[in-house]
């Protein structure tokens, strides 16, 4: 957020991200500064990088979120795994069903379900943000862990509803 100016929140205004991401890459491009020393070069190179890694984590709303979450206090990925049994059982069903749908021509409408639920899950991502400050901060922050868990799943199920 520091790095391209915009405040610490989920929801970013995409424009201002857009904006701000190509004002600051202009800057530092070490294109510019290519005919300077070694070590302006370098730091050019580091900055550019850092501002790349800024605007890929804040333009994708699941990173966005997992980057907040860390910023928060809030449990790893890699400690907590924790999903509710119900999409558990429901994301085995779904597994199987995208077994059948790359063979059987239903991928696209498939595709489609799991990118309604994907936004759906974000969506809830972004409510439960809004209640970080609240009296329940560490429910909060687990809830959201546990949505971001259910995320990951879902992203994994497109990826491999779209794999050859």
């Amino acid at each position: 957020f520091e790095r391209l100016g915009l405040p610490r929140r989920f929801v970013v205004d995409a424009a201002a991200l857009e904006r701000e991401y190509l004002a600051r890459s202009r800057a530092v491009h070490p294109d510019y500064y290519a005919a300077g020393t070694t070590a302006d070069l370098a730091t050019s190179t580091d900055l550019s990088a850092a501002l790349n890694e800024a605007y890929t984590t804040l333009k994708d709303p699941v990173r966005r979120a997992e980057h907040l979450l860390a910023l928060e206090g809030g449990p790893p990925a890699a400690g907590s795994k924790e999903m509710s049994p119900a999409f558990l059982l429901e994301m085995l069903d779904l597994r199987e069903a995208v077994e059948a749908a790359r063979g059987d021509g239903t991928a696209d409408r498939l595709g489609a379900d799991l990118m309604r639920r994907l936004a759906a899950v974000i969506h809830d991502v972004a409510h439960e943000f809004g209640a970080v400050a609240g009296p329940h901060r560490a429910e909060v922050l687990t809830t959201i862990r546990r949505r971001l868990n259910e995320a990951r799943t879902l992203q994994s199920l497109l990826r491999d509803l779209s794999a050859d």
